[in-house]
């Protein structure tokens, strides 16, 4: 296969895909990672998609559109589970937690055994799951639905924050660059994650793999406003290198 026909049908599968990683490309086209990450460079430049840690992203989505949940549930699921495991192991009787509307904050709240805490969510999907154990309560923020993400946005979400402080809040974020800060793909979600980490005691940032080195539209804050990044295996090992040379504790799931 020549490299141009190669290189036209990546951009397609990205565009397809939404995302796709390296290693998957890699085995698509029966060549080395190296090569990918070559034509990925290239195609980059040309402004035909955008290089994530790990793979690329299409363009064709505005940044600025949140993805489905449907689409978020089933993106990296092993990693996202790992992670919420790990996170779970932080969480301690009596805790007044935030979960945000990830669907790592999902799997969290399927994983949170039934304890007495008080948990603080902006996502429907959350409360509901945390809906079935008796010994949890369940505060929502209220505010404006969003259908894609099936979360509450808006400023009665982010006022009705102002009125709580909690112990832990874990959040997750579209991308973490190493000079830009945390950042969300929608702004309204930023906002209201910018509230969460404002009234928490210790901020998790939960992420998977495929958010490093990423820099997405709208800012959340800076790594100073981060205690802990739990994350998985597949992570860059010089960026977790970067990371700790910043002080910053990450935990690997």
């Amino acid at each position: 296969m020549l490299v141009g026909e190669r290189q036209r049908m990546i951009v397609d599968l990205v565009n397809e895909q939404k995302s796709v990683r390296v290693s998957e490309l890699s085995k698509i086209f029966s060549v080395t990672e190296e090569t990918i990450r070559r034509d990925l460079e290239k195609l980059e430049k040309e402004k035909k998609l955008i290089r994530s840690h790990g793979g690329a992203i299409s363009i064709q989505t505005p940044d600025s559109v949140e993805i489905p949940y449907t689409k978020r549930e089933a993106t990296n699921v092993l990693e996202k589970k790992q992670i919420a495991l790990e996170a779970v192991k932080h969480v301690e009787t009596g805790d007044k937690i935030i979960l945000d509307a990830s669907t790592t904050a999902w799997y969290m709240a399927k994983t949170l055994p039934d304890i007495p805490l008080t948990v603080l969510t902006n996502s429907i999907k959350v409360a509901m799951e945390l809906s079935k154990k008796s010994r949890i309560t369940v505060i929502s923020t209220g505010g404006t639905l969003l259908s894609r993400s099936l979360s509450y946005v808006g400023p009665l979400a982010e006022s009705s924050l102002d009125a709580y402080y909690v112990d832990k809040a874990f959040i997750s974020c579209k991308g973490l660059h190493l000079e830009r800060g945390i950042s969300e793909s929608d702004e309204q979600q930023s906002r209201v994650k910018q509230k969460m980490m404002k009234i928490a005691d210790t901020v998790f940032l939960l992420m998977d793999f495929s958010k490093f080195g990423v820099q997405s539209f709208s800012r959340m804050g800076g790594l100073d406003q981060i205690d802990r990044i739990i994350t998985d295996h597949q992570v860059d090992r010089q960026i977790v290198q970067q990371l700790e040379e910043r002080g910053l504790d990450i935990t690997i799931s």
